[in-house]
């Protein structure tokens, strides 16, 4: 009998709901100390998730949740690639 695979679970850093991990945005400090929008899930640094909503990210950059989970600011020409990736998503999902 096979186990079935276990989803991995990570916490949104602005409404803190778990979800799988698949479904949230990482951004990603890299060793260099560089932020990025991580599409794979997998570059190497310190990660925060966040929903790929855009009341969760106002949420977060109002309380400066991405600057204290990745230990340093945001660009602001990140903040924008975040709005238009979760703008890109709602339109695939029909939403």
């Amino acid at each position: 009998m096979t186990r079935p695979k276990k989803v991995p679970l990570r916490q949104c850093v602005a409404c803190e709901a778990m979800r799988p991990k698949g479904e949230l945005l990482r951004l990603v400090r890299t060793p260099e100390g560089e932020v990025l929008l991580d599409t794979t899930g997998k570059k190497a640094g310190r990660g925060a998730y966040l929903c790929p909503d855009p009341s969760c990210l106002e949420l977060a950059l109002k309380k400066k949740r991405l600057e204290k989970s990745l230990g340093q600011p945001v660009p602001p020409e990140l903040v924008e690639a975040l709005r238009e990736e979760m703008k890109r998503r709602c339109q695939g999902s029909g939403a």
